[in-house]
Protein backbone atom coordinates (compact mmCIF):
# COMPACT_ATOMS: atom_id res chain seq x y z
CA UNK A 1 0.00 0.00 0.00
CA UNK A 2 1.05 3.60 -0.57
CA UNK A 3 2.92 5.30 2.29
CA UNK A 4 0.66 8.32 1.83
CA UNK A 5 -2.59 7.95 3.77
CA UNK A 6 -5.61 10.12 3.19
CA UNK A 7 -8.75 10.90 5.16
CA UNK A 8 -11.42 13.60 4.92
CA UNK A 9 -14.77 14.85 6.10
CA UNK A 10 -17.66 14.93 3.64
CA UNK A 11 -20.95 16.77 3.83
CA UNK A 12 -22.99 19.71 2.59
CA UNK A 13 -22.42 22.38 3.75
CA UNK A 14 -18.92 21.52 4.93
CA UNK A 15 -16.86 24.73 4.96
CA UNK A 16 -17.55 25.29 8.67
CA UNK A 17 -16.28 21.86 9.78
CA UNK A 18 -13.60 21.77 12.47
CA UNK A 19 -12.78 18.14 11.76
CA UNK A 20 -9.67 18.94 9.65
CA UNK A 21 -8.28 21.04 12.50
CA UNK A 22 -8.76 18.23 15.02
CA UNK A 23 -7.50 15.36 12.87
CA UNK A 24 -4.46 17.25 11.59
CA UNK A 25 -3.52 18.16 15.14
CA UNK A 26 -3.71 14.47 16.05
CA UNK A 27 -1.54 13.47 13.09
CA UNK A 28 1.13 15.99 14.05
CA UNK A 29 1.17 14.80 17.66
CA UNK A 30 1.29 11.15 16.61
CA UNK A 31 4.12 11.77 14.15
CA UNK A 32 2.04 10.73 11.12
CA UNK A 33 3.82 12.98 8.64
CA UNK A 34 2.45 11.20 5.60
CA UNK A 35 -1.19 11.49 6.64
CA UNK A 36 -3.52 14.19 5.30
CA UNK A 37 -7.07 15.17 6.22
CA UNK A 38 -9.23 17.38 3.99
CA UNK A 39 -12.84 18.45 3.58
CA UNK A 40 -15.05 17.94 0.52
CA UNK A 41 -18.45 19.38 -0.32
CA UNK A 42 -20.46 16.26 -1.19
CA UNK A 43 -24.23 15.83 -1.20
CA UNK A 44 -26.28 12.64 -1.35
CA UNK A 45 -26.34 12.58 -5.15
CA UNK A 46 -22.58 12.95 -5.38
CA UNK A 47 -21.64 10.38 -2.72
CA UNK A 48 -21.56 7.22 -4.91
CA UNK A 49 -19.35 8.98 -7.45
CA UNK A 50 -16.97 10.16 -4.73
CA UNK A 51 -16.64 6.60 -3.43
CA UNK A 52 -15.99 5.30 -6.93
CA UNK A 53 -12.91 7.52 -7.25
CA UNK A 54 -11.24 6.44 -3.99
CA UNK A 55 -7.95 4.55 -4.26
CA UNK A 56 -5.83 2.50 -1.84
CA UNK A 57 -4.32 5.62 -0.25
CA UNK A 58 -7.59 6.32 1.58
CA UNK A 59 -7.81 5.25 5.21
CA UNK A 60 -11.16 6.68 6.24
CA UNK A 61 -13.90 9.26 6.04
CA UNK A 62 -15.87 11.34 8.49
CA UNK A 63 -19.44 12.04 7.43
CA UNK A 64 -21.76 14.83 8.43
CA UNK A 65 -25.22 15.77 7.22
CA UNK A 66 -26.83 14.83 4.90
CA UNK A 67 -24.71 11.71 4.34
CA UNK A 68 -25.00 9.70 7.55
CA UNK A 69 -27.79 7.49 6.22
CA UNK A 70 -27.11 7.86 2.49
CA UNK A 71 -23.74 6.14 2.90
CA UNK A 72 -25.08 2.90 4.36
CA UNK A 73 -25.89 1.18 1.02
CA UNK A 74 -22.30 1.86 -0.11
CA UNK A 75 -20.73 -0.05 2.80
CA UNK A 76 -19.87 -3.71 3.31
CA UNK A 77 -20.82 -3.68 6.98
CA UNK A 78 -21.79 -1.33 9.81
CA UNK A 79 -21.39 -1.62 13.55
CA UNK A 80 -24.22 -2.40 15.93
CA UNK A 81 -23.93 1.15 17.26
CA UNK A 82 -24.46 2.64 13.80
CA UNK A 83 -27.26 0.21 13.06
CA UNK A 84 -29.07 1.20 16.26
CA UNK A 85 -29.75 4.69 14.87
CA UNK A 86 -29.33 3.97 11.15
CA UNK A 87 -26.57 6.59 10.95
CA UNK A 88 -22.88 6.29 10.05
CA UNK A 89 -20.45 9.13 10.67
CA UNK A 90 -17.23 7.13 10.30
CA UNK A 91 -16.03 4.95 7.43
CA UNK A 92 -12.82 2.94 7.62
CA UNK A 93 -11.24 1.27 4.60
CA UNK A 94 -9.56 -1.98 5.61
CA UNK A 95 -6.46 -3.45 4.03
CA UNK A 96 -8.53 -6.13 2.34
CA UNK A 97 -10.66 -3.46 0.64
CA UNK A 98 -13.74 -3.58 2.82
CA UNK A 99 -15.73 -0.48 3.73
CA UNK A 100 -16.86 -0.53 7.34
CA UNK A 101 -19.14 2.02 8.97
CA UNK A 102 -19.48 3.10 12.57
CA UNK A 103 -21.10 5.85 14.64
CA UNK A 104 -18.72 7.63 17.01
CA UNK A 105 -21.25 10.32 17.93
CA UNK A 106 -22.95 8.04 20.45
CA UNK A 107 -19.86 6.93 22.41
CA UNK A 108 -18.53 10.47 21.96
CA UNK A 109 -21.56 11.86 23.79
CA UNK A 110 -21.15 9.33 26.57
CA UNK A 111 -17.43 10.12 26.92
CA UNK A 112 -18.08 13.88 26.99
CA UNK A 113 -20.62 13.47 29.78
CA UNK A 114 -18.45 11.09 31.76
CA UNK A 115 -15.57 13.53 31.51
CA UNK A 116 -17.79 15.92 33.49
CA UNK A 117 -18.68 13.28 36.03
CA UNK A 118 -22.05 12.27 34.55
CA UNK A 119 -22.13 8.48 34.84
CA UNK A 120 -25.86 8.02 35.31
CA UNK A 121 -29.02 10.13 35.64
CA UNK A 122 -32.52 9.29 36.80
CA UNK A 123 -34.23 11.20 33.98
CA UNK A 124 -33.37 13.48 31.08
CA UNK A 125 -34.85 15.82 28.49
CA UNK A 126 -34.05 16.32 24.81
CA UNK A 127 -34.75 19.53 22.95
CA UNK A 128 -35.43 18.65 19.33
CA UNK A 129 -36.13 15.49 17.37
CA UNK A 130 -33.76 15.35 14.40
CA UNK A 131 -30.91 12.98 13.57
CA UNK A 132 -28.77 14.25 16.45
CA UNK A 133 -31.64 13.65 18.84
CA UNK A 134 -31.72 9.97 17.92
CA UNK A 135 -27.99 9.69 18.69
CA UNK A 136 -28.58 11.50 21.97
CA UNK A 137 -31.35 9.05 22.79
CA UNK A 138 -29.01 6.14 22.04
CA UNK A 139 -26.41 7.64 24.39
CA UNK A 140 -29.04 8.16 27.08
CA UNK A 141 -30.08 4.53 26.76
CA UNK A 142 -26.75 3.74 28.45
CA UNK A 143 -26.82 6.54 31.02
CA UNK A 144 -30.42 7.26 31.98
CA UNK A 145 -32.27 4.91 34.31
CA UNK A 146 -35.66 6.61 33.96
CA UNK A 147 -37.78 8.41 31.37
CA UNK A 148 -36.54 10.79 28.68
CA UNK A 149 -38.87 13.62 27.64
CA UNK A 150 -38.46 14.98 24.12
CA UNK A 151 -39.76 18.46 23.33
CA UNK A 152 -40.81 18.63 19.68
CA UNK A 153 -42.66 20.86 17.24
CA UNK A 154 -44.93 18.40 15.44
CA UNK A 155 -46.88 15.20 15.91
CA UNK A 156 -44.76 13.55 13.21
CA UNK A 157 -41.59 14.31 15.19
CA UNK A 158 -43.29 13.04 18.33
CA UNK A 159 -44.08 9.74 16.63
CA UNK A 160 -40.47 9.45 15.42
CA UNK A 161 -39.09 9.92 18.91
CA UNK A 162 -41.50 7.37 20.35
CA UNK A 163 -40.39 4.88 17.69
CA UNK A 164 -36.72 5.52 18.47
CA UNK A 165 -37.50 5.00 22.13
CA UNK A 166 -39.09 1.63 21.43
CA UNK A 167 -36.17 0.61 19.25
CA UNK A 168 -33.54 1.69 21.78
CA UNK A 169 -35.37 0.49 24.87
CA UNK A 170 -35.87 3.97 26.33
CA UNK A 171 -39.02 5.22 28.04
CA UNK A 172 -39.61 8.24 25.77
CA UNK A 173 -42.28 10.77 26.57
CA UNK A 174 -43.03 13.64 24.23
CA UNK A 175 -44.18 17.19 24.89
CA UNK A 176 -44.94 20.20 22.74
CA UNK A 177 -42.16 22.69 22.09
CA UNK A 178 -44.30 25.38 23.72
CA UNK A 179 -43.57 23.64 27.02
CA UNK A 180 -39.82 23.35 26.39
CA UNK A 181 -38.96 25.42 29.45
CA UNK A 182 -40.18 22.52 31.57
CA UNK A 183 -37.19 20.52 30.31
CA UNK A 184 -35.03 22.50 32.71
CA UNK A 185 -36.40 20.57 35.67
CA UNK A 186 -34.52 17.48 34.46
CA UNK A 187 -31.04 16.73 35.86
CA UNK A 188 -29.71 16.46 32.28
CA UNK A 189 -30.92 18.45 29.27
CA UNK A 190 -29.58 17.71 25.77
CA UNK A 191 -30.13 20.50 23.23
CA UNK A 192 -29.92 19.12 19.68
CA UNK A 193 -31.53 21.96 17.72
CA UNK A 194 -29.93 24.30 15.12
CA UNK A 195 -28.31 27.60 16.06
CA UNK A 196 -30.73 30.16 17.47
CA UNK A 197 -33.57 27.74 18.14
CA UNK A 198 -33.18 27.71 21.92
CA UNK A 199 -32.22 31.39 22.36
CA UNK A 200 -35.71 32.35 23.51
CA UNK A 201 -35.52 29.76 26.30
CA UNK A 202 -32.49 31.37 27.95
CA UNK A 203 -34.63 33.56 30.20
CA UNK A 204 -36.44 30.50 31.55
CA UNK A 205 -33.33 28.83 33.00
CA UNK A 206 -33.84 28.43 36.77
CA UNK A 207 -31.26 29.01 39.46
CA UNK A 208 -28.89 26.11 40.01
CA UNK A 209 -30.03 23.93 37.10
CA UNK A 210 -28.55 20.50 36.41
CA UNK A 211 -26.36 19.75 33.41
CA UNK A 212 -26.88 21.11 29.88
CA UNK A 213 -25.35 19.30 26.92
CA UNK A 214 -25.63 21.73 24.01
CA UNK A 215 -24.35 20.02 20.84
CA UNK A 216 -23.55 23.30 19.05
CA UNK A 217 -20.00 24.64 18.98
CA UNK A 218 -20.44 27.71 16.82
CA UNK A 219 -21.59 30.24 17.83
CA UNK A 220 -20.40 29.53 21.35
CA UNK A 221 -21.57 29.95 23.94
CA UNK A 222 -25.15 29.81 22.80
CA UNK A 223 -27.57 32.09 24.62
CA UNK A 224 -28.91 29.05 26.45
CA UNK A 225 -25.45 27.82 27.47
CA UNK A 226 -24.44 31.29 28.69
CA UNK A 227 -27.59 31.63 30.79
CA UNK A 228 -27.12 28.11 32.14
CA UNK A 229 -23.56 28.83 33.29
CA UNK A 230 -24.57 32.19 34.76
CA UNK A 231 -27.16 30.45 36.93
CA UNK A 232 -24.69 27.92 38.27
CA UNK A 233 -25.37 24.96 35.99
CA UNK A 234 -22.80 22.64 34.39
CA UNK A 235 -22.45 22.90 30.62
CA UNK A 236 -21.05 20.38 28.13
CA UNK A 237 -20.59 21.87 24.68
CA UNK A 238 -20.49 20.79 21.08
CA UNK A 239 -16.71 21.02 20.96
CA UNK A 240 -16.54 18.44 23.75
CA UNK A 241 -18.64 16.10 21.63
CA UNK A 242 -16.70 16.85 18.45
CA UNK A 243 -13.35 16.16 20.10
CA UNK A 244 -14.39 12.93 21.80
CA UNK A 245 -15.93 11.48 18.64
CA UNK A 246 -12.89 12.60 16.62
CA UNK A 247 -10.58 10.81 19.05
CA UNK A 248 -12.44 7.60 18.28
CA UNK A 249 -12.24 8.28 14.54
CA UNK A 250 -8.49 8.89 14.66
CA UNK A 251 -7.97 5.63 16.53
CA UNK A 252 -10.05 3.66 14.05
CA UNK A 253 -8.54 5.19 10.93
CA UNK A 254 -4.91 5.09 12.03
CA UNK A 255 -4.97 1.90 14.06
CA UNK A 256 -3.36 3.68 17.00
CA UNK A 257 -4.45 2.66 20.50
CA UNK A 258 -4.77 6.26 21.68
CA UNK A 259 -5.28 9.74 20.27
CA UNK A 260 -4.23 13.05 21.85
CA UNK A 261 -7.51 14.41 23.19
CA UNK A 262 -6.01 17.44 24.94
CA UNK A 263 -4.03 18.47 21.87
CA UNK A 264 -7.08 18.10 19.64
CA UNK A 265 -9.28 20.11 22.00
CA UNK A 266 -6.70 22.90 22.21
CA UNK A 267 -6.52 23.05 18.42
CA UNK A 268 -10.31 23.28 18.19
CA UNK A 269 -10.49 26.02 20.82
CA UNK A 270 -7.80 28.00 19.03
CA UNK A 271 -9.60 27.70 15.70
CA UNK A 272 -12.91 28.85 17.19
CA UNK A 273 -11.24 31.77 18.96
CA UNK A 274 -9.73 32.90 15.66
CA UNK A 275 -13.15 33.23 13.99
Amino acid sequence: MSTTRRAAVLGSPIAHSLSPVLHRAAYRELGLAHWSYDRFEVDEAGLPGFFAELDESWAGLSLTMPLKRAVIPLLDEISDTAASVEAVNTVVFTEDGRRTGDNTDIPGMIAALRERGIETVGSAAILGAGATASSALAALSRLCTGPVTAYVRSSARADEMRQWGERLGVDVRVADWAQAHRAFDAPLVVATTPAGTTDALAEAVPDRPGTLFDVLYEPWPTALAAAWSARGGAVVGGLDLLVHQAVLQVRQMTGRATAPLAVMRAAGEQALAAH
